[in-house]
């Protein structure tokens, strides 16, 4: 027999019962927000593994994402708060107020048309619920800013791009980058020009403010090419704990330990690994 989504929302009735889990009853807002948001990126990660044929793997992740919102909504309801049909009904309440070129009469030829109504029926949302703009008031209020620093930036630049806020292309994008780039060069020769700076010293923290120019730099760069920097930086990070993983490999294959070998020993393994890399994607494609 088929399992539903009213199964799910049973099973997690039935653990959070008195004579159900002793760890699941214990639960509340605080303690879930943890595990929600490792779920997130669980998640997350799994549409690479999506990507790269595993979808099975992203479909256990979002299993375990959706887990969490049940869960959620379980509390609230013994909470007397709202329940999972609340939740349901209220996005999909949400999604065709959103749409109007789908569900109603206005019309949206192209993606940018749809991210501008987005935002003005946001406002109007906003408005009816009594949240009125005022000085303070900003279209980047919605971006937390406890989100990852390179995610914060996507969306922070998104937002300001539908407005009309952004370059109009991507060789203007990356001008912007050489222009960061310079002056990062620029600070760090400020700052070795002064004797024995120190981490507080009034260098470093222009450096690190350039470097991080950089970063929302590349994060547009990524932007404009519409690939979502968290996911690349992600992948990155994958590909750099392989190689150097590869590196370790080969260093106990031989008998050495780093500090038997040169960095340019070490080079000569980053690159073999590079090769197997794209070995193996000549294989699978």
């Amino acid at each position: 027999m088929a399992v539903t989504f009213t199964d799910l929302v049973e099973l997690m009735r039935r653990l959070r019962a008195p004579d159900g889990c002793p760890w699941d009853r214990e639960q509340t807002y605080a303690t879930l927000a943890p595990m929600l948001l490792e779920e997130a990126y669980e998640a997350f990660d799994a549409v690479e593994a999506a990507r790269e044929g595993r979808a099975s793997e992203l479909c256990d992740e979002l299993g375990d994402l959706l887990f969490q919102i049940v869960f959620y909504a379980q509390v609230a309801t013994e909470r007397g708060e709202f329940a999972i049909d609340d939740v349901v009904a209220a996005i999909h309440e949400k999604m065709v107020r959103r749409h109007p070129h789908v569900f109603g009469t206005e019309s949206a030829d192209d993606t940018a048309t749809v991210l501008k109504n987005w935002e003005a029926i946001k406002a109007e949302e906003r408005r009816a619920a009594g949240k009125n703009e005022d000085a303070q008031s900003s279209i980047l209020d919605g971006v937390s800013a406890k989100a990852p620093a390179l995610m914060e930036a996507h969306q922070l630049a998104t937002k300001a791009a539908r407005v009309g806020f952004d370059w109009t292309n991507i060789g203007d994008v990356f001008a912007k980058l050489r222009e960061e780039i310079d002056e990062l060069e620029a600070a760090i020769k400020e700052r070795d020009a002064k004797q024995q700076p120190t981490s507080e010293d009034a260098g470093n923290i222009n450096v690190r403010d350039e470097v991080g120019d950089i970063l929302f730099a590349v994060s547009n760069v990524a932007r404009h090419l519409k690939i979502e920097p968290e996911a690349a930086a992600k992948l990155a990070n994958r590909k750099f704990r392989c190689r150097f993983r590869f590196i370790e490999q080969a260093l106990r294959a031989d008998g050495k330990r780093f500090e038997d070998v040169t960095l340019d020993e070490m080079e000569t393994f980053w690159q073999a690994a590079k090769r197997a890399e794209r070995d193996v994607r000549s294989e699978s494609g």
